[in-house]
C-alpha cells in the first residue's frame, strides 16, 4: 500500500457480486461526525481518535468523533441557538426535522466520544468543564440510549449551540458495503474551559494533530484512514485558525460523495467522483469453473492507479 488508505480485502468480491445482482443494497443510516479544532502556535490542530484494531469496520484507522442519528432527535424539539432549522435544512440538503436530528447527532456524539459539549445556558454562552461525576453519569446514559439528547438538554436547561458548527462535507458509504451511512461532516472549535478525553469504547487512543501532519502520516503509509477522513483533512490545511476554518465552512461543497465501480475489460475500477487520489484499479478475473467442475478463484491485485500494489489476494467466494 503506497499510502494509508483503508481498503478491505473483501471489496472486490462484493463489488462483483453487486454487479451480478447477488447483493441487496442496504439503505444508508444518517450519521454525523465533527472535526474538532483548537488553535496552537503552529496553526489549528484537529482531534482524532484511532479505532481499536479489534473493530470489524476500519480497525486501526484514524477518524473523528461521530456516530449515527438517534431517531428520537427527529421527534422532540430541542433547545436551539444559531441558524434556524430551515437554514440548516437547506445547507444539509434535508428537511427541517432531519436537519435537527443530524446536528443533534454531531453535538451528542462529540460529547459521548470526546467529552466536549457544544451547548450552553443561553444563546451566547457555552458550558465549561464537563468532567464531573454528574456529567459523566449523563454521558453514559446518552451512550446507552437511556437518555435522549433532547431530555438531557432540557434537564440541564441548555440550548444546543448550532452556530458553533459548520457543515463541511457529506459522504455516503458505497453501495456494496453491508453497513452503510450517509454521513455529514462538521467543523467546530474547542470551547474555552473544556478539554477532550478518550471517552469512546471504540478508540484505543486520541491525538491532537495538525491537518498537515496527519495528511503527511497518511501519505507515508503511517496513519490509516478512510477516504472521507483524509479528504477533509486536506481541505482543512489552508486555514490558519479554528475561527477561519469555521468561517470557511459556508464555502464547502455539500454534494454527497458516493463511490462508483465500473469494469474496464478484466479490470475493476473503483473511484470517488471528484477525488481522483482514491481511485483503485483491481486486476484479476471473476470466479470460474475448474475442469473438474468445482469453483476456483484467481488472485486479485489492487493498485492505486500508479502501479503501487495494495491488498494482493481475493477472499474467494464471489470473486
Amino acid at each position: 500500500m503506497s499510502n494509508g488508505q483503508w481498503y478491505p480485502p473483501e471489496w472486490p468480491d462484493r463489488i462483483r457480486a453487486l454487479a451480478r445482482g447477488e447483493l441487496t443494497v442496504a439503505s444508508p443510516k444518517r450519521a454525523a461526525t465533527v472535526m474538532l479544532l483548537r488553535d496552537t502556535a503552529g496553526g489549528p490542530a484537529v482531534h482524532m481518535l484511532r479505532r481499536r484494531a479489534s473493530m470489524a469496520f476500519a480497525g486501526g484507522a484514524y477518524a473523528y468523533p461521530g456516530g449515527g442519528v438517534d431517531p428520537r432527535d427527529d421527534d422532540h424539539q430541542v433547545g436551539w441557538a444559531g441558524p434556524s432549522l430551515d437554514e440548516w435544512a437547506r445547507r444539509l440538503g434535508v428537511d427541517a426535522a432531519s436537519a435537527q436530528a443530524i446536528v443533534c447527532a454531531a453535538v451528542r456524539e462529540t460529547y459521548e466520544e470526546a467529552g466536549v459539549l457544544l451547548a450552553g445556558p443561553t444563546a451566547g454562552t457555552v458550558v465549561g468543564d464537563t468532567t464531573g461525576d454528574d456529567w459523566e453519569a449523563d454521558r453514559r446514559a446518552l451512550v446507552a440510549r437511556e437518555l435522549s439528547f433532547a431530555d438531557f438538554l432540557q434537564r440541564r436547561s441548555l440550548v444546543l449551540r448550532s452556530d458553533l458548527l459548520g457543515a463541511w462535507a457529506r459522504w455516503i458509504t458505497p453501495e456494496f458495503e453491508p453497513k452503510r451511512y450517509d454521513t455529514w461532516f462538521f467543523v467546530a472549535a474547542l470551547p474555552n474551559g473544556q478539554r477532550t478525553r478518550n471517552a469512546s469504547t471504540e478508540a484505543d487512543r486520541t491525538v491532537w494533530i495538525s491537518p498537515a501532519e496527519a495528511a503527511a502520516g497518511y501519505d507515508k503509509g503511517e496513519l490509516l484512514m478512510m477516504p472521507p477522513t483524509i479528504s477533509t483533512l486536506r481541505t482543512l490545511q489552508p486555514y490558519a485558525t479554528a475561527a477561519e476554518a469555521l468561517a470557511g465552512a459556508a464555502d464547502q461543497d455539500m454534494t454527497p460523495v458516493l463511490a462508483q465501480a465500473r469494469l474496464e475489460g478484466d479490470e475493476l475500477v473503483l473511484s470517488w467522483p471528484g477525488h481522483d487520489e482514491f481511485t483503485k484499479r483491481i486486476e484479476g478475473t471473476s470466479r470460474t469453473k475448474s475442469p473438474d467442475g468445482t469453483a476456483s478463484t484467481h488472485d486479485t491485485e489492487i493498485t492505486d492507479g500508479t502501479g503501487s500494489a495494495g491488498s494482493t489476494e481475493s477472499t474467494g467466494g464471489t470473486a
